[in-house]
C-alpha cells in the first residue's frame, strides 16, 4: 500500500516524482544554532577527522560516572559518522597535537588548569545550572597545538555539551528511537573562532510516558520482558540528547523503582531527576501501594501506614536526583474525595513535610526539591484557600487538550519555589481519549508556553507524550523552548519544521516535508481523529468535505513523493517521522467522508452507495496496513506494537478495545433506468415527494459555482438533458449519458445580470414524468464603492491575521501567530504582560474593512484559542465594535459550563458571538480591542442572514480589487 492513492492522477503523481532527487548528506547542528562543524577544511580551524583519521577524545576518569559515560556516546557517534572510532584518552599525557577535552568544572583537573591558565574564560557559566563552554583553544597544554574545550559547570552541563557536538558532527537525538542515520562525512572540521556559551531558562524539563498501555508495553514485554532499566537507558540518552533532566516513568502497571532497582541508580548515574506523577506522591509508584501496601489508601483511616510507606520512598530516593511530589489523590488518578478536604489534605502535606524533614536531617527542608501538582481538582484545592510552604513548587496543569489553565499571579511569582507547567499531547480521559498519534500544532504549544514563560512558571516544563514514539516532532519542539524559548520566537515557528526535517533528511526537501509537518498537525489539531465521525464534515455546504478530501489527497501524494525519493538508509525515520503520520491520520478521514457519502447517497437512493460502502472498507483496511508497515516491513520490525492503540469506533469517551468498522448502508438498486437530481447545499434528492428545488443563492463576490448531481438509482444507463431558462445561468454539460452519476457545474454570467436580484431555474430531464426543476438566484450589486472584504452568500468571513490596519498601545501590539489555528494562522497582543484595559477606546486593536451590501441585524462570530482564563479574579476579555458603535465587552468565559468547555476542545476554538445594528449598506470597520492579555483569535464570520452550517465555517470572503 506504498503506491499513490488512485484518486490522484498519473499526470499528478509522476510531475511530483520528477521534481525530486534524492537527499543529500549533510552535516548536523542543533536545531536553530549555527554550525560551528564543517566538512570542508577550515583555515585555522581543528581537524576533527579526514579519511579514516580521527582527533583523540579526552575525560578524566575520576569525573562523574555520567559524563564518562557520554563522550563513549560520542567515541560512538564519531563512528557512526566517519566509519572509525577515535581514541578515547583519560591521560592528558596520551593526547596526540590535537583533542577534544571534556570535563566539568571543579571535577576535570585538566578544565580547571585550563581555567586557571587563563586559556578559557568560563565566568560567564561557572556555577550556573546545566550551563556549559564550548571554545577551539590554541595551545592549551604543553603538548596540544589545538583543542575544543566541552566544559561543564556541572556534570549534565557537560554532557549537553557533548551532545551538542554529536548533533553538530551528524548525530540526530532521534538516531535510536526514530532509526535517523547519521550524517555520513569523511572529514569534519571545527570552525575558527568557535565559542559558544549556553544554559537552560527552565530548571526541570522533561516528559512522562503514560497511556502507555497496549503500544509501548506490548513493545517492551516484547523487548525487553518489563519496564527494566535495559529499557529506560535509551530513554535517559534521548533525554539527554534532547538537553532534557527530568521523567516521570511509566506508571499505568509498572513501578520504576520497584520493577528494577537498577532502574532508579542509573537514572541518577546518567544524570535523570526523577520524580512521580501528580497522583503519586513522595517516589512510590501508584502500583507500589497495590503490592506492598496494607489498608485502604484513605489517609482519614489509614495514615499511620501512608506515612511508613511514604518514608520508605523518601529514604529509598535520598541518594539520588529526586522531586518529591507531595499531595495525594486517590488511587489510579482519581479524586481523593467526593468533596473539598482541604483540612485532611493540609495534614497529609505536614505529615509529608515531616517525613522528609527527618530523611533528610542533614539539609534544611526547603533545598529538597518538592512539588504539588494542581492538577484538575486539586486546583479547587488551591483557589479556595489551602497553600503549602514556599518552597514548594506549584505545578499548574493544562485541562488534558493544550490549554493550560491557571498561571502565577504578579504575587505568587515571588514566591521561592516557583512555578512550573504540566502538559499533555496525549490524553485517557473525556470528552474523548486522544492516545493514538501526534495531534499538536507546534505554533499551539508556542503560544501556550510563552505564556507560562512570561508569567514565571518556568521551574519544571514537563510533558505528557503517551508512547513516546508518535510524538518525536513535538517532544523535540517542546524540550527546544524549556532551553530558551527566547531562541524561538512565533516568528520562527514556520522555520521549525524546516530545521527537523533537515536534521533528520538532508537540505534537499525542507520545504515540502515541513508543509507536511504543518498540514498534518493542522489537520489533526482541528479535531483529533478519535474525535472524528461521518458528520465531522459537511458534504452540504461550502464543499467542505471536498475542500478536506483534496487538502488530503495532496498530502498523502507529497508524502508518496518524497517516501519514494527518500535513501533506503532514509526510509525506515521518514516513514516513522512523515509518511505514516500523513497518510494514516488522512485515511481516518477519508474513511469518513466515505461514510458520510454512503449515508447521504443511500438516503438518496443513488445506485453508488455500494461503492461509498466499500471506499469506507477500503480506507477502514488502510488504516491497518499502514500500521502492519510500521510495525513490520517499513521498519524492519524494530517498533512492532507502537501503532496499536485502538483509534476508531469510539461510543463514549474511552477507546474501544479494538478499531471498530463504521456502519455502512448497502442498497440493492433495480435493474432499470431511473434518474434522481441532487442539488447542492439539500440533503432530500429529487424525485422525493413534496420538496422545492433551489441551488444556493448566486452572489457577485460570493462561490462562483454550484454543482446538480445526476444520478442513477436503478443499474441501466440513460440519457439527461439539462436546460437553463437564462441566458445568464451557465451550465457545464447540458446534456450526456448516465451509468452512475454526473456532476452539472452552474455559474453565473455576470456581464448578463444586471444590478438587483434575478431568479431563473434548470430544468433536468431523464427517466420519469416531468423532471427536475430547480431554482437560481442570483444577486448583481453596485460595484462601485468597494472596499476590504465583500459580503457574498449571506456571509463575511475573515481570517483573523488578515487585518486592514491596527493600532498599538504603549509598546502593546496585536500580532500574527505563525499556522495557529484550524485554518490559518492567529492573532494575539504582545508582549504578554498583566495589563487589561477596562475602557476599549484606550487599547490596542485590529481593524477589519468590509463592504456590506445589506443592512438591519448581524450576527459576528469570533472564534478563539481555546485558553483558560489564566487569572483567578477575571476571564478572558476582548471587545468588538463596528464603526463608531460603543464597544461591546465580551468575556470569553462568562459561562464556565463543563459542556461548553468539552464543546471548545473537541472543536478546538472558544466561540463568542455579538449581535450588531447595520443602519445602511456600505463600506463597513469591524474593531476587535484588547481587554484582557492571553486571549487569541483565529477567525471572524459575520453572518448577514445566509450562514450554512459546517464545521471549519466558509473559506475567506473575497478582498475588493
Amino acid at each position: 500500500m506504498l503506491n499513490l492513492p488512485e484518486n490522484i492522477s498519473r499526470s499528478l503523481r509522476n510531475g511530483l516524482i520528477c521534481t525530486l532527487v534524492f537527499f543529500a548528506a549533510n552535516v548536523g547542528y542543533a536545531l536553530g544554532d549555527a554550525s560551528y562543524v564543517t566538512r570542508s577544511k577550515e583555515s585555522s580551524g581543528l581537524q576533527l577527522a579526514a579519511h579514516g583519521k580521527l582527533i583523540d577524545l579526552y575525560v578524566d576518569s575520576e569525573d562523574h560516572w555520567g559524563l564518562v559515560r557520554a563522550v563513549g556516546d560520542l567515541q560512538a557517534d564519531f563512528e557512526k559518522v566517519t566509519g572509525t572510532q577515535p581514541k578515547l584518552e583519560h591521560s592528558p599525557s596520551k593526547l596526540g597535537k590535537t583533542a577534544v577535552i571534556v570535563g566539568t568544572i571543579g571535577k576535570s583537573a585538566l578544565i580547571d588548569r585550563l581555567v586557571s591558565d587563563g586559556k578559557i574564560d568560563i565566568s560567564e557559566v561557572r556555577g550556573k545550572w546545566e550551563a556549559y563552554h564550548i571554545e577551539l583553544v590554541d595551545q592549551p597544554a604543553k603538548g596540544l597545538q589545538k583543542a575544543l574545550v566541552i566544559a561543564g559547570s556541572d556534570m549534565r552541563g557537560a554532557i549537553f555539551g557533548v551532545y551538542d557536538l554529536s548533533e553538530q558532527i551528524g548525530v540526530s537525538p532521534w538516531h535510536w528511537w526514530a532509526d535517523v542515520p547519521a550524517t555520513k562525512s569523511s572529514t569534519l572540521w571545527v570552525k575558527n573562532g568557535t565559542r559558544i556559551q549556553d544554559a537552560p531558562k527552565v530548571q526541570y524539563r522533561g516528559i512522562f510516558l503514560n497511556d502507555e498501555a497496549p503500544a509501548l508495553t506490548g513493545w517492551v514485554h516484547e523487548n525487553y520482558g518489563n519496564y527494566t532499566h535495559e529499557f529506560y537507558v535509551h530513554v535517559f540518552e534521548l533525554l539527554l540528547r534532547l538537553k532534557s533532566n527530568f521523567l516521570w516513568p511509566a506508571m499505568w502497571n509498572n513501578a520504576f523503582a520497584d520493577d528494577d532497582e537498577q532502574n532508579m541508580i542509573l537514572a541518577h548515574k546518567y544524570g535523570i531527576v526523577m520524580s512521580t506523577s501528580h497522583h503519586e506522591p513522595m517516589m512510590r509508584a501508584d502500583k507500589e501501594w497495590d503490592r506492598h501496601g496494607e489498608g485502604p489508601w484513605d489517609y482519614a483511616r489509614n495514615p499511620d501506614r501512608l506515612d511508613a510507606f511514604w518514608k520508605e520512598g523518601a529514604e529509598r530516593n535520598k541518594p539520588y536526583d529526586s522531586i518529591y511530589t507531595i499531595g495525594m489523590r486517590g488511587q489510579a488518578d482519581t479524586p481523593m474525595s467526593e468533596t473539598e478536604d482541604i483540612g485532611l489534605l493540609e495534614k497529609i502535606v505536614d505529615a509529608q513535610r515531616e517525613i522528609l524533614t527527618e530523611v533528610f536531617d542533614d539539609r534544611d527542608i526547603s533545598e529538597v526539591p518538592q512539588v504539588w501538582a494542581l492538577y484538575k481538582e486539586v486546583q479547587g484545592y488551591y483557589e479556595s484557600g489551602m497553600r503549602v510552604p514556599d518552597d514548594v513548587i506549584l505545578l499548574w496543569c493544562d485541562d488534558n487538550w493544550g490549554n493550560i489553565r491557571r498561571l502565577p499571579t504578579p504575587e505568587e511569582r515571588k514566591r521561592v519555589g516557583g512555578a512550573g507547567v504540566y502538559y499533555h499531547f496525549d490524553y485517557v480521559g473525556g470528552p474523548r481519549s486522544y492516545r493514538w498519534t501526534n495531534v499538536t500544532q507546534l505554533a499551539k504549544v508556542w503560544e501556550q508556553m510563552n505564556l507560562a514563560d512570561k508569567y514565571d512558571a518556568n521551574k519544571i516544563w514537563l510533558t505528557n507524550v503517551g508512547d513516546l514514539k508518535p510524538q518525536e516532532l513535538p517532544i523535540t519542539y517542546f524540550l527546544d523552548l524549556a532551553w530558551d524559548i527566547d531562541d524561538w520566537p512565533k516568528e520562527r515557528i514556520p522555520e521549525y519544521g524546516k530545521l527537523f526535517a533537515e536534521s533528520a533528511f538532508g537540505p534537499e526537501h525542507t520545504e515540502a516535508i515541513a508543509e507536511l509537518l504543518t498540514a498534518y498537525t493542522r489537520h489533526n489539531a482541528r479535531r483529533k481523529p478519535e474525535l472524528q465521525d461521518a458528520t465531522t464534515y459537511s458534504l452540504l455546504n461550502y464543499r467542505e468535505a471536498e475542500r478536506i478530501e483534496t487538502e488530503l489527497a495532496q498530502m498523502v501524494a507529497k508524502a508518496e513523493a518524497l517516501y519514494a525519493a527518500t535513501p533506503e538508509e532514509r526510509k525506515s525515520a521518514f516513514f516513522q517521522l512523515v509518511y505514516y503520520p500523513v497518510k494514516a491520520s488522512a485515511a481516518i478521514t477519508q474513511m469518513y467522508i466515505a461514510q458520510a457519502k454512503n449515508h447521504l447517497y443511500a438516503a438518496q437512493g443513488r445506485s453508488v452507495t455500494n461503492e461509498y460502502a466499500k471506499l469506507t472498507e477500503k480506507y477502514f483496511d488502510l488504516n491497518k496496513e499502514l500500521e502492519d508497515l510500521f510495525h513490520g516491513d517499513a521498519t524492519g520490525g524494530k517498533w512492532n506494537h507502537m501503532m496499536s492503540q485502538p483509534r476508531i469506533g469510539y461510543t463514549y469517551w474511552n477507546n474501544p478495545p479494538a478499531d471498530m468498522m463504521p456502519a455502512i448502508m448497502l442498497n440493492r438498486p433495480a435493474a432499470v433506468a431511473d434518474m434522481g437530481v441532487a442539488v447542492e447545499g439539500m440533503t432530500a434528492a429529487w424525485p422525493a415527494e413534496g420538496n422545492y428545488y433551489a441551488l444556493p443563492d448566486f452572489h457577485r463576490y460570493g462561490q462562483d459555482e454550484r454543482l446538480i448531481e445526476v444520478f442513477n438509482r436503478g443499474t441501466v444507463p440513460f440519457d439527461f438533458q439539462a436546460t437553463a431558462s437564462e441566458n445568464w445561468i451557465k451550465l457545464s454539460k447540458t446534456s450526456g449519458t448516465i451509468k452512475n452519476q454526473e456532476q452539472v457545474s452552474v455559474s453565473i454570467d455576470w456581464k448578463q445580470v444586471p444590478e438587483g436580484t434575478h431568479r431563473g431555474s434548470i430544468l433536468v430531464r431523464g427517466t420519469g414524468w416531468g423532471g427536475a426543476r430547480i431554482a437560481v438566484t442570483a444577486h448583481q450589486p453596485k460595484s462601485n464603492d468597494l472596499k476590504g472584504f465583500l459580503e457574498a452568500d449571506g456571509y463575511v468571513s475573515i481570517d483573523a491575521a488578515n487585518y486592514s490596519s491596527k493600532r498599538d498601545v504603549d509598546g502593546l501590539s496585536w500580532e500574527v501567530i505563525p499556522n495557529l489555528g484550524r485554518t490559518n494562522s492567529s492573532i494575539s497582543v504582545y508582549p504578554i504582560g498583566d495589563r487589561s484595559f477596562e475602557n476599549p477606546a484606550d487599547a490596542p486593536f485590529v481593524e477589519y474593512d468590509l463592504t456590506l451590501f445589506s443592512s438591519g441585524t448581524v450576527s459576528v462570530e469570533t472564534l478563539w484559542n481555546p485558553t483558560w482564563p489564566i487569572a483567578p479574579d477575571r476571564g478572558l476579555r476582548f471587545a468588538i465594535a463596528f464603526d463608531d458603535e460603543t464597544p461591546q465587552i465580551v468575556d470569553l468565559h462568562a459561562d464556565r459550563a463543563h459542556s461548553l468547555w468539552q464543546e471548545s476542545v473537541r472543536t478546538a476554538v472558544r466561540p463568542a458571538t455579538t449581535s450588531h445594528e447595520i443602519e445602511t449598506a456600505g463600506h463597513h470597520t469591524l474593531r476587535i480591542y484588547m481587554v484582557d492579555p492571553a486571549t487569541t483569535l483565529q477567525k471572524i464570520i459575520v453572518n448577514t442572514g445566509g450562514l450554512g452550517d459546517s464545521y471549519l465555517g466558509p473559506e475567506q470572503s473575497l478582498l475588493a480589487p
